[in-house]
């Protein structure tokens, strides 16, 4: 009797292992597929400039332009009282409602670049649409006030590598921002000043837009808040690198060094 119950459990153990073997074997033939993403680091998504680094304490603040022309000639008296030259970023639609105010930004020795010709959300469309919206914006204005431009800013901010390759191909320097006064969002000048001081640096572009409730009321107070921490405020053609630079992960437009 012992001898039988222990072939038993012999027998038992015998096809225990046996199926152990088999499941073991058939796991070790089949390859696990594992979701994998392919990087490179010679690939990097095309950046638009946000801010500059440099060793001087310039400060480009800007001005968009794409809804009404209210506020302009009260902006460019500040400005002009304040001895200062600043760039403004226009909608070519902005230029057909109103060529007066175009052409005198321009007679005010301020700056005028592309903000696209109707603001569309350029990410959406083709590279041939892309440079549509750039040229036909910057023929209005070349054809208002006289003057050439190559600085170009995207609606809404929005991006990517068709929309930064289609302004660089034509010859224009896409141009973003590392502070947002928020004007739009009806913020008082206590509130955009706050946002300001809060990440003013040598270098910094400032994005702020007419035709909103305040900008034009704060102006002035921003505009000496930003003098009396030492920095001097430039049109961005003022700040930049037009040659010989490069744009690293965070948008800073860097000098290369020979």
């Amino acid at each position: 009797m012992f001898f039988v119950i222990n072939k038993e459990k012999l027998s038992s153990y015998i096809v225990l292992i046996t199926t152990v073997l088999v499941l073991f074997v058939m796991a070790s033939k089949v390859t696990p597929k594992v979701n994998t993403i392919e990087t490179s680091a010679d690939v990097q998504k095309k950046l638009p400039i946000y801010n500059v680094e440099t060793n001087e304490n310039k400060i480009a603040y800007t001005i968009n332009c794409a809804w009404n022309a209210d506020d302009i000639d009260l902006i460019l008296d500040i400005l002009e009282k304040n001895n200062i030259k600043i760039t403004f970023f226009l909608v070519g639609n902005w230029v057909d409602k109103y060529p007066d105010a175009a052409k005198k930004i321009a007679e005010s020795g301020n700056e005028i670049g592309v903000h696209s010709n109707t603001h569309p959300h350029v990410n959406n469309l083709t590279y041939e649409k892309n440079i549509e919206e750039i040229e036909k914006c910057s023929n209005k204005i070349e054809e208002i006030t006289g003057k050439k431009t190559y600085l170009y800013r995207t609606p809404y901010g929005e991006y990517n590598d068709t929309v930064i390759s289609a302004a660089q191909e034509k010859g224009y320097i896409p141009i973003q921002w590392n502070i947002d006064t928020l004007d739009y969002n009806s913020l008082t000048g206590e509130e955009m000043w706050k946002r300001i001081n809060e990440k003013i640096a040598r270098g910094s572009i400032i994005l702020s837009h007419n035709g909103t409730e305040h900008t034009a009321d704060s102006l002035d107070k921003i505009i000496k808040n930003i003098k009396l921490k030492g920095y001097e405020i430039v049109p961005v053609s003022d700040l930049i690198y037009k040659n010989n630079y490069l744009i690293n992960s965070n948008g800073t437009q860097i000098m290369r060094n020979e």
